[in-house]
């Protein structure tokens, strides 16, 4: 376990000093704001008079590990996985000896009261804390700062507030509680009779929307229906439009493949290393990496354009957009400026051209850039269909169901500014045996499946991608129940929230992972 004195703790040295009085700020352009302060964009520190003894990070992505930490612990992070970090967090920013994220912080001090210091911009803002002090860094001149002080969800309630105020709220974000998606039923092996007969499956069960996930693309980067969907995709949206859900679909609009037609006939349509030594690589999945497009090209922009018209011609009213930080890395561009600006202007552009009636879900997505524009958010990795493995401790965004709980529920507090999707609940037990036929020791056990459900009824977000037709009745009947009833929600604390009339405490769940962490020495 990393004590203080193993941590590098001094911040950054530049820009403002502001102090943090029994009146508030000492610096003379704040102005008081619901719940806290408004400070000047720039780069500023300010330091508090309490003695801090827990550190909340917050990641850049989707993925990114995010999350409370003592304050003497080591800092939050990916460690030894530098592939992971390209893909999952921001790499060029990446600060291993401090804690330090995106965005905002927050350390929480001994007498009780949370300190927040939160970016109301763009700008790629990071913000980090040692125990005296917290600081934010712009990479790019972005917007104003605000700082609250208090009660934990309060502080928290009114950073999200401000948010909101600056960026706006997002047009679709209450339509959707209820999701089937096909990802866990058969990952890429998927067809159009598959599809089908999943839907038939699914019977009378409340789904809002059904998706058709990664599979049914020639390949990632070519947005066109493979071979395996002779008749296209028309066909399938009209067939989940015929049973009341909307038709949703999978794309990663923002990379393609090494192999994709795209990447092989408009190499020039990619986002270049600063080096000149080829295009950067922004991210490693499907056994290779992957590339970034330039979407501040006009002919990206076209393309982006004919391919959202199509789906959309298609049927389609639910878009599952994947791995979008990708258009929001450091690279070589057709036009410079701030990065987070270039990804905010791509999705608004998806957002112009599928207009304000489809329902937009990122995943892999700067969290406070998306603000505004997207109705939903993945707020954490893949559940899988596993609790936690060797490689999920030192890597909190590494699937599996451990860390599928803990991003979402250190992120419940952005609820009022996108629907938060915590990713997949299995009401299927499974038979014990692995898909070699060895026994299966890593299964999720009913325990954690609940506690998985339970989070998914805190964010109001309700998904599964069980194969409804292998559910056993009694399976079938708690799917049902889950579908078919919104509890009510209310927050008791960090981790504690009624349902309707149950308590339920994730905070065990949280330790669990922290004592991971110090278990391997981070």
């Amino acid at each position: 376990m990393h004590r203080d004195d193993d941590v590098n703790r001094t911040p950054p040295t530049t820009g403002r000093t502001v102090r943090l009085r029994g009146t508030g700020p000492d610096d003379p352009g704040a102005h008081a704001v619901p719940g806290g302060w408004l400070l000047p964009s720039g780069p500023l520190t300010v330091e508090h008079a309490g003695a801090a003894v827990e550190v909340y990070r917050h990641g850049w992505t989707s993925w990114s590990p995010t999350g409370w930490t003592p304050i003497g612990d080591a800092p939050l992070r990916i460690s030894g996985d530098p592939e992971r970090t390209v893909t999952a967090d921001d790499a060029a920013n990446d600060t291993p000896d401090r804690h330090e994220g995106n965005g905002a912080v927050a350390v929480a001090l001994a007498d009780g009261r949370v300190v927040l210091l939160g970016a109301v911009g763009l700008g790629v803002p990071r913000a980090g804390a040692d125990g005296g002090s917290l600081w934010g860094r712009p990479e790019h001149d972005g917007g104003q700062w605000f700082l609250g002080v208090g009660d934990e969800s309060a502080v928290f309630d009114a950073y999200a507030a401000q948010l909101a105020a600056h960026f706006g709220t997002s047009p679709d974000a209450g339509s959707v509680s209820t999701v089937w998606c096909s990802w866990y039923s058969f990952f890429e092996d998927i067809d159009a009779e598959r599809i089908e007969r999943a839907v038939e499956a699914l019977g009378a069960l409340p789904f809002d929307v059904v998706q058709v996930d990664d599979g049914w693309e020639e390949i990632v980067g070519d947005w066109q229906p493979n071979d395996r969907f002779p008749d296209g995709l028309a066909p399938i949206a009209g067939r989940i439009t015929a049973r009341g859900s909307r038709p949703g679909l999978w794309l990663a609009p923002f990379i393609c493949l090494p192999d994709s037609r795209t990447a092989r006939e408009h190499p020039d349509w990619l986002v270049q290393r600063e080096d000149g030594d080829g295009p950067i690589i922004a991210g490693y999945n499907w056994d290779t990496h992957y590339w970034a497009l330039d979407t501040t090209l006009p002919a990206v922009q076209e393309h982006l354009t004919a391919v959202f018209r199509a789906v959309v011609d298609w049927g389609f009213r639910y878009l599952k957009l994947d791995f979008l930080s990708a258009a929001a890395l450091r690279g070589v561009r057709h036009r410079d400026g701030d990065r987070e600006q270039v990804y905010r202007d791509a999705i608004a552009l998806i957002r112009r051209v599928v207009g304000d009636d489809v329902h937009l879900l990122g995943c892999g997505a700067p969290m406070l850039a998306s603000v505004g524009v997207l109705d939903a958010m993945r707020a954490g990795p893949d559940t899988a269909s596993f609790w936690k493995s060797d490689a999920t401790v030192p890597d909190p965004s590494h699937e599996g169901g451990l860390n599928g709980l803990i991003g979402p529920l250190e992120r419940v507090w952005m609820h009022s500014l996108y629907r938060i999707d915590p990713d997949v609940v299995s009401f299927r037990a499974g038979d014990g045996t692995a898909d070699d036929g060895t026994a299966d020791d890593e299964a999720l056990t009913a325990d954690q499946r609940a506690l998985l459900a339970d989070l998914a009824r805190v964010c109001g977000f309700r998904s599964t991608s069980d194969p409804v037709q292998r559910l056993t009745p009694e399976e079938h009947d708690d799917l049902a129940s889950f579908l078919g009833h919104d509890p009510q929600v209310r927050r008791l604390g960090r981790y504690r929230f009624a349902i309707d009339d149950r308590v339920v405490d994730f905070g065990p769940a949280a330790a669990e992972a922290r004592t991971g962490r110090e278990a391997l020495g981070r």
